[in-house]
């Protein structure tokens, strides 16, 4: 086994397999893109963080918004005066009385794995399904060409798939660890050559770290890192951010730049992080072991990560279980979306990533509570004093569903403190920021893509109508009904069925149940 392998299972970060995962299907779905689309009296928001307007009429040549009017004003008819002409070959989509935003961006996606049995359509169509137009891929865990091919194939839209930004593992690839600086420089430049976008670090030995960084720096490839906790004693997210480090992601290291009487986690002595229950239980203590809010070295360390343009893609969704595991183990959407082999993948294990309920309980999910409350203030008021925050969700793990696990993210922003159309920024133009993207996306502005999410009821009042199950509410005959559920994901003018894909995907989990007369139980019991 290749040493870098060795070294990322023992870290526990993913379980790793040779199998090769099989390509996307060609592109089988969506209408266009069209010469002319007009979407016809859609409420507006934007992106930016404006308060949402309409009725709009929305023009798009090709994959390019060239107009956007406002053909009316809410409680009163459209003023057909207004509204620009559709020519007999042009799309015309009626959107009226429902809500457009632009694209989501998933700042954490993994493309599934031989592990989890997730093909990659499956997974694809899931996001899509959730209005996700693009995806930055840390890691690229099923390996730097298979995600470079899929990034290309996606941007010619060969296939039904987000936009792929191809971040790779620090040294895969390279015919064992990497060691020396020259070395570091070397494998950032060989992946630039090979149409990489960014880096995702766990950690490394200062100079080979600093080295990697500068050069990927000098050649506009972007960096983030997971502050492993076996490497951030070596650095944490502010000596990383000072190292020119451009993002992170999840929360580890920010609460050891924060220590103010220790340099080392209060690790309990008989602590062994290849045992996960360890790992994530003595994690969901480390807040509460920073300096306090509001403190002098919280708000140095604050300020200088903002000073730094550093950017926070906190992914709160993925430790959601720690704080509620039976909620998250029975969400609705598991019964009809979730693949058998990922049910058992998600299932108690002393072997599998993100499966450690080897003995979790109150007391654990108290503590997560409690560390919630601490990292969300953190990630408002970074956010509050002009730090940059994205959205992720690193599904696939801990009972989190690709594109599901997004919106709840969306939920948990809300929790944090964030407004909504601050929310909608996260997930659009500040991901596009990141990504070198906000030229052309994270908005819906003339002149931008036409990436789009449209779905039939008010986001803003209530986040759950962008699941793909909808939100139920009680209609006037007092019949439980849902609303909401995208409708239509647009990428490139393309223009996708969301339910259609929810469908698909409905079906593909289906008949992997038929094929194994599986049924979804809890663990240990029979039902």
């Amino acid at each position: 086994m290749k040493p870098l392998l060795t070294l990322l299972l023992v870290l526990g970060f993913y379980t790793l397999s040779t199998a090769q995962m099989p390509d996307a299907p060609p592109r089988s779905e969506g209408e266009g893109p069209f010469d002319r689309l007009i979407i016809r009296g859609v409420n507006l928001i934007d992106g930016t963080g404006s308060p949402a307007m309409g009725p709009v009429d929305i023009v798009v040549e090709g994959n390019t918004i060239t107009e956007i009017r406002n053909v009316g004003y809410p409680g009163v008819p459209i003023n057909e005066r207004r509204r620009p002409e559709a020519g007999p070959n042009d799309k015309v989509l009626d959107a009226s009385g429902m809500y457009l935003l632009p694209g989501f961006i998933d700042m954490h996606g993994h493309t599934g794995g031989s592990a989890q049995g997730t093909v990659p359509e499956y997974v694809y169509k899931l996001w899509m399904a959730h209005g996700i137009t693009s995806i930055r891929e840390p890691a690229s865990g099923n390996g730097m060409d298979w995600t470079i091919k899929h990034k290309k194939m996606s941007e010619k839209n060969e296939i039904t798939a987000p936009r792929i930004s191809a971040w790779i593992s620090f040294g895969q690839k390279h015919d064992g660890p990497i060691l020396t600086a020259e070395d570091a420089r070397k494998w950032v430049q060989m992946i630039h050559k090979a149409g990489a976008d960014g880096i995702k670090f766990f950690g490394a030995p200062r100079d080979v770290y600093a080295a990697a960084i500068d050069e990927a720096n000098k050649l506009g490839l972007g960096t983030m890192t997971h502050h492993a906790q076996t490497r951030v004693v070596y650095n944490n997210a502010l000596t990383s951010a000072r190292l020119g480090l451009t993002s992170m992601t999840h929360w580890y290291g920010l609460p050891e730049a924060l220590f103010e009487d220790k340099i080392i986690q209060d690790y309990p002595l008989d602590y062994n992080y290849s045992n996960e229950q360890h790992r994530f239980e003595e994690a969901g203590k480390l807040w509460e072991q920073a300096a306090k809010p509001g403190s002098e070295k919280w708000n140095a360390v604050m300020d200088e990560l903002i000073d730094l343009d550093f950017t926070i893609n906190p992914t709160f969704t993925i430790y959601e279980a720690n704080r509620d595991l039976m909620a998250q183990r029975r969400a609705e959407w598991h019964e009809k979306y979730t693949l058998p082999s990922l049910w058992r993948f998600y299932a108690p294990s002393r072997i599998s990533h993100g499966s450690y309920w080897l003995d979790w309980g109150t007391e654990q999910e108290i503590a997560w509570k409690k560390n919630y409350q601490i990292w969300m203030q953190f990630v408002n008021e970074f956010k509050n004093k002009g730090g940059r925050v994205t959205l992720g969700s690193d599904a696939g793990y801990i009972y989190k569903l690709y594109g599901f696990g997004y919106i709840q993210e969306m939920e948990l922003f809300r929790e944090a403190g964030f407004h909504p159309l601050e929310i909608f920024q996260s997930a659009s133009i500040k991901a596009a920021e990141v990504l070198g993207w906000d030229d052309k996306l994270g908005t819906i502005e003339v002149g931008k893509l036409a990436d789009m999410v449209i779905v039939d009821a008010n986001p803003m009042e209530n986040l759950k109508v962008l699941y793909g199950t909808g939100s139920i509410y009680v209609n006037e005959d007092n019949e439980v009904v849902r609303h909401g559920g995208i409708s239509y994901t647009i990428k490139d003018g393309i223009i996708f069925d969301a339910k259609q894909l929810l469908r698909d995907v409905g079906e593909m989990v289906q008949k992997a149940k038929d094929d194994e007369g599986f049924e979804i139980t809890q663990p240990g019991l029979d039902y």
